[in-house]
């Protein structure tokens, strides 16, 4: 009789363990499907949409005493809309929906940094382009932004002169100045 209840016992609770890993194996599953159906509209990157497919650039004007800065920011402007690929650019404003227009506002440097040996002089400078952008809707002529500030800052040093530490930072102030660009004309307002 002993026997027979102790194998009654060891039965039992073999049947609340199989029950209790049944119960958690049913739980695990259950979130686990409605986590997983969590991430299904999830998108890597930007959102696709734009609210045009086709944009001009226009040449880059400027009120500021910079040689090259146009032609190097329109080029730098068009690479950095190409590489993001979410519009397509046109050769003329007829052609496209929107229009971009930038010009170039300011261009100062500052003095960041002075020589161990001669502290009135700077050893880097701080030399910020700063442009203003306007976004055109060609269809109905209304502008999505007007004079928008956009603005790149880089390091200098002096190591190697002033004049061509200056002239080799400007490639990448007008690459910084085409990504906020891009930034401003693609992405939510």
């Amino acid at each position: 009789m002993l026997c027979r209840i102790n194998f009654l016992a060891r039965r039992s609770f073999h049947y609340a363990r199989l029950g209790l890993l049944t119960l958690l194996s049913a739980i695990g599953l259950g979130l686990g499907l409605s986590s997983w159906t969590g991430c299904a509209h999830y998108q890597l990157g930007s959102e696709p949409k734009t609210k045009f497919v086709s944009l001009f650039i226009a040449p880059v004007t400027s009120s500021v005493s910079l040689p090259q800065a146009q032609v190097l920011l329109t080029t730098q402007l068009r690479a950095a809309f190409i590489r993001d690929g979410r519009v397509t650019l046109t050769e003329s404003a007829d052609t496209a929906e929107a229009s971009l227009h930038l010009t170039l506002a300011d261009y100062h440097r500052a003095a960041a940094v002075a020589r161990s040996d001669d502290t009135g002089l700077a050893r880097r400078f701080d030399v910020t382009l700063q442009a203003t952008a306007t976004l055109t809707d060609n269809r109905t002529r209304q502008a999505y932004f007007t004079r928008r500030p956009l603005t790149a800052k880089r390091g200098v040093f002096t190591d190697s002169g002033l004049v061509a530490s200056e002239h080799q930072a400007l490639t990448l102030l007008a690459e910084q100045l085409a990504e906020a660009s891009v930034h401003a004309v693609l992405d939510t307002w």
